[in-house]
């Protein structure tokens, strides 16, 4: 029978190999995971990612999206156009997003001619134009919508949790 002494010890290894596994991102990718298109995108980038931890894939639509821990880019601009926080805390956005992830899982050559004088602005024109349709061409209604229905389930969350109910009272 282990002494609790090796199991505690097991226990904290196992902890910190927990911590360094999910602190091994290089970049966190901020993304939209009611966005089809989107969703397609981190799915191909999670299997070149083979569970290395390279990137961290951060769903922006999840009611429980904190701006704090990722670089303070809010719902709503983050909802915008896609951004990236670096480890060092830069966020980054736009075109630069993808060429940054995709050298950090060792595909940037696929990005590389976005950084040609000519190709470079092309791409990033056809980005804007994309970012600006992105939500109608994917069925979805506008931000504004997006952001009111977002609102207004968060308050529902929070001030079910908050209400006692008459037999609390």
């Amino acid at each position: 029978m282990p002494s609790s002494k090796t199991q505690s010890q097991k226990s904290v290894e196992g902890d910190q190999e927990l911590l360094s596994s999910s602190s091994s991102w290089q970049i966190k990718l901020l993304y939209d995971g009611e966005c089809p298109l989107c969703m397609r995108e981190v799915n191909f980038l999670t299997r070149q990612d083979a569970g290395r931890g390279l990137v961290e894939f951060v769903d922006i639509a999840d009611d429980n999206y904190n701006p704090e821990a990722n670089g303070s880019v809010d719902f709503e601009t983050a909802m915008g156009r896609i951004h990236a926080v670096l480890r060092d805390g830069t966020v980054i956005k736009n075109i630069e997003v993808f060429r940054q992830v995709y050298k950090t899982l060792g595909i940037g050559w696929v990005y590389a001619a976005t950084r040609w004088p000519i190709i470079g602005p092309i791409v990033d024109t056809l980005y804007r134009i994309w970012a600006d349709w992105r939500l109608a061409l994917t069925g979805r209604p506008n931000l504004a919508t997006i952001i009111a229905e977002r609102q207004k389930r968060i308050e529902g969350k929070t001030q079910g949790r908050c209400q006692l109910n008459d037999d609390e009272k």
